[in-house]
């Protein structure tokens, strides 16, 4: 049997036996800090889930709430439709325009002046050699010469003869007869008068004038030419002169737009020749009747041509303004909207959308003519969804003008 002595170490030995820092004290405190640590970061991470989850929804709530609204783009109306013109075709006329032809029988001289020359009023023009009215005249006073000279001695003779009644020296017949013959001479004289001066006169036409300021358009004769003044055949005109400083126009009007033809109205004309360019006229004056057999109205329009770039003849196009007698607006195109209900329009009130009915007028292709619903103040929706309905709430992106809205 062993004794306690020799069993259980003393004090000195057991701190011999046992370490200095044993091993087994430590760990459970070790692993008690990782356990907590662990469950700290299980928490954070959590919590952090779930603060991430709640801000997602609340992203996605709001988000989901954007897209329920839609985005719009708006416009103005623009006031008042654009001017409407009546295209009609037309030829250019000179504003004073005569052919030239000789008042008296002969031979051409000489002419001063060829086609394309500038002239102004009282200039030569041509000569032309009477041979026959030169005789003609030269007979026509010596007619006369003898006729005065007839008259002056019945005169001497009427007066004797009245002196002589008086003492009773001759019959009152014969005083009688002395004054008829004195009558009769004095007739034959203003005849013979009248004959020179027609004779003179036709004298004077062998000379060709210009009867106003223009342009020689034509020429028909030439130096040598018997010039006829219509005495056994008809005339034929020596030159043509047209007045080319204001041009004339004659378009034909439709009788459904008469009411375009306003005297006084500004006109647009063009040709062909100058694209591009739009040259001014004035309509002056209209025939104030329909033509039953075209149903139309002739008006005239008067072009200044001062330069003289317009040539007479020429081929044209008339601009005549139509009158807008309605207040109305233009939209573009993309802004209406076709229900069974009729026509309407998408307008912004107080962040909604509100369909008004329209009535459309002129139709400009991007655009449309609107004359009752809209108004120039109102916020007009482009490219409405078909879908969209009065009430619905939208978001306005940035307003757009019409011309960009085209």
């Amino acid at each position: 049997m062993t004794s306690y002595d020799e069993t259980w170490p003393t004090g000195a030995e057991e701190a011999a036996v046992l370490p200095e820092n044993p091993p087994v004290r430590r760990r459970p405190r070790l692993g008690l800090a990782i356990s907590i640590v662990a469950v700290i970061a299980l928490g954070i991470g959590i919590y952090g889930g779930i603060r991430e989850r709640a801000a997602a929804e609340v992203t996605l709530s709001h988000v989901t709430n954007m897209s329920a609204v839609p985005f719009v783009a708006v416009i103005q109306p623009q006031s008042g439709a654009p001017e409407e013109q009546l295209v009609l075709p037309g030829s250019t006329q000179p504003f004073t325009d005569t052919p030239i032809y000789a008042r008296t029988s002969g031979y051409l001289r000489r002419w001063y002046f060829d086609i394309g020359a500038r002239v102004r009023r009282g200039d030569l023009l041509a000569e032309i050699d009477t041979p026959e009215v030169d005789e003609q005249l030269l007979k026509a006073r010596a007619d006369l010469a003898t006729a005065e000279a007839n008259l002056k001695l019945a005169g001497i003779t009427a007066q004797r003869n009245e002196d002589l009644l008086k003492t009773r020296s001759v019959a009152t017949q014969d005083r009688d007869n002395a004054v008829g013959a004195y009558a009769a001479d004095k007739a034959i004289v203003a005849s013979n008068q009248a004959d020179v001066a027609r004779l003179e006169r036709l004298q004077s036409y062998e000379k060709i004038y210009a009867p106003f300021d223009g342009t020689i358009t034509a020429r028909n004769t030439d130096i040598g030419a018997l010039i006829d003044a219509g005495a056994n055949s008809a005339a034929r005109e020596l030159f043509h002169l047209s007045a080319t400083d204001k041009l004339r126009i004659f378009v034909a009007v439709p009788e459904a737009w008469s009411r375009a033809t306003r005297p006084g109205a500004k006109v647009g004309v063009t040709l062909e020749e100058f694209p591009g360019e739009v040259f001014q006229g004035s309509l002056v004056r209209t025939a104030n009747a329909i033509n039953p057999t075209s149903l139309t109205l002739l008006a005239e329009v008067d072009v200044d041509n001062a330069g003289n770039r317009l040539l007479p003849g020429a081929y044209v196009t008339v601009h005549l303004s139509l009158p807008n007698e309605t207040r109305s607006v233009t939209v573009p195109s993309n802004t209406l909207i076709f229900r069974k209900e009729g026509l309407r329009v998408a307008v912004l009130r107080d962040g909604r959308a509100q369909l008004v009915p329209v009535t459309i007028g002129r139709d400009y292709g991007s655009r449309v003519e609107v004359v009752s619903g809209l108004q120039a103040s109102d916020s007009v929706i482009l490219d409405p969804s078909d879908s969209l309905i009065s009430g619905t709430a939208v978001e306005v992106t940035a307003p757009q003008r019409i011309g960009s809205a085209q």
